[in-house]
C-alpha cells in the first residue's frame, strides 16, 4: 500500500482498557451529571502507537505486561487482530491489567486518568531481551506509562544495534538522565513541553530544549500541528490538514506511531511529522482511541500528503 520499505518497530510501553464516557461538560466537584454514552476500547499509549504504526504497514513487536484477567485476554486478542507480534507481552497475577477512565466533553476535549496496574511490573530484563532478540530493528518507541528504567534498558539495547529511539514523555514527568542519554527523538505535547522547558513551545524554546537535552525534538501542538527541530538549527512548523474534531483521545499517539513509522521507513523527519499530522487529524474526526485511527484509503491519502 505504502510503496515504502517495510519498517520494523519495537514499542516498549503500556496497554490500557479505555473506559470512555461522553458528556456535555466535565462535572464540578461533588456534582453528578448524566452522560450521553459510554464506550469500552483498547488503549494505552504504547499499544496505541503500536497499532498506528502497524496500520501503516510496519512489522511491530509489543513489549508489555498485562494481568491474567479478562482485560489481559482482550488486549492480547486485539493485538493479534491488529497484526502486532505479542511474543514479548508477559502476563502477571500480581496486578490487574491497566485501565484508563476517560471523559470526553462536547467539542472533543478529554481528561484521562491512568491506572497502570501490570504495566508497572514490566522489567528491564524483559525490555533488553526483546530488543536484542528481534531480527533487525529500525526504531524503538517508549513513553512514561511503564517505568523509565525499563524504557532506558530497551533504548540501550536499541542503540547497541544502531536503531533510532523515540521517546514520548507522557504523562508529563522529569526525564531520567539514563533515559535521556539513549534518546534520539523527544516528542512532547504542549503540556509536556512546558513541564520540561518551563515555557510554551516557541522556536527558541524548542531549540534550547533540544540543545540542553542533546536530542532532536518534535513538539505536537494539537490543532496547530507540530514543530520539528531535527538538529539542523532551524525549527519547521507543520500545519495539519483541516478537520472537525469530534474526539481528540489518542490523537497524540496516532502522531507518535505515524512519525515513528515514517522514520523507520526512510522518510525525512519533516515528512514523518507531516504523516503524523495527517494521521492525527484523521483520528480526531472519529470517536474512540484505536478505533478512530485511519485505515485503507485514509492512510494512502495521509502518505501522499506527507510526501508532497
Amino acid at each position: 500500500m505504502t510503496g515504502l520499505e517495510r519498517a520494523r518497530i519495537v514499542v516498549i510501553g503500556s496497554t490500557m482498557m479505555d473506559m470512555i464516557s461522553y458528556l456535555p461538560r466535565i462535572p464540578d466537584t461533588g456534582e453528578t451529571l448524566l452522560g450521553d454514552r459510554f464506550a469500552l476500547g483498547f488503549g494505552g499509549k504504547g499499544a496505541n502507537q503500536a497499532v498506528m504504526a502497524g496500520r501503516l504497514g510496519a512489522e511491530v513487536w509489543m513489549v508489555a505486561c498485562v494481568g491474567t484477567d479478562v482485560f489481559g485476554d482482550m488486549t492480547l486478542d486485539n493485538f493479534r487482530a491488529a497484526g502486532i507480534d505479542t511474543t514479548y507481552v508477559t502476563r502477571t497475577s500480581a496486578a490487574s491489567s491497566g485501565v484508563a477512565p476517560i471523559w470526553v466533553e462536547a467539542g472533543g476535549d478529554n481528561r484521562i486518568v491512568v491506572v497502570p496496574g501490570a504495566n508497572a511490573l514490566l522489567t528491564e530484563g524483559q525490555a533488553t531481551s526483546a530488543v536484542s532478540s528481534i531480527p533487525r530493528v529500525d526504531v524503538v518507541v517508549g513513553q512514561f506509562e511503564v517505568p523509565q528504567a525499563v524504557t532506558a534498558a530497551g533504548f540501550r539495547a536499541a542503540k547497541e544495534r544502531g536503531a533510532l529511539t523515540v521517546l514520548n514523555p507522557a504523562p508529563a514527568a522529569d526525564i531520567s538522565p539514563d533515559l535521556l542519554s539513549v534518546t534520539d527523538w523527544l516528542m512532547p505535547n504542549e503540556v509536556e513541553f512546558e513541564s520540561l522547558a518551563g515555557s510554551t513551545p516557541t522556536d527558541t524554546a524548542i531549540t534550547d530544549l533540544a540543545a540542553r537535552y542533546g536530542v532532536k525534538v518534535v513538539a505536537t501542538l494539537g490543532e496547530a500541528g507540530a514543530a520539528v527541530a531535527d538538529g539542523s538549527g532551524r525549527v519547521v512548523r507543520i500545519t495539519p490538514p483541516a478537520t472537525t474534531a469530534i474526539d481528540t483521545t489518542g490523537a497524540g499517539d496516532a502522531f507518535v506511531g505515524a512519525f515513528s513509522y515514517g522514520l523507520a521507513a526512510g522518510l525525512s523527519p519533516t515528512a514523518a511529522a507531516r504523516l503524523g499530522c495527517a494521521c492525527a487529524s484523521s483520528s480526531v474526526a472519529r470517536a474512540g482511541t484505536q478505533s478512530s485511527f485511519p485505515q485503507a484509503a485514509d492512510l494512502d491519502a495521509a502518505l501522499t500528503w506527507a510526501r508532497a
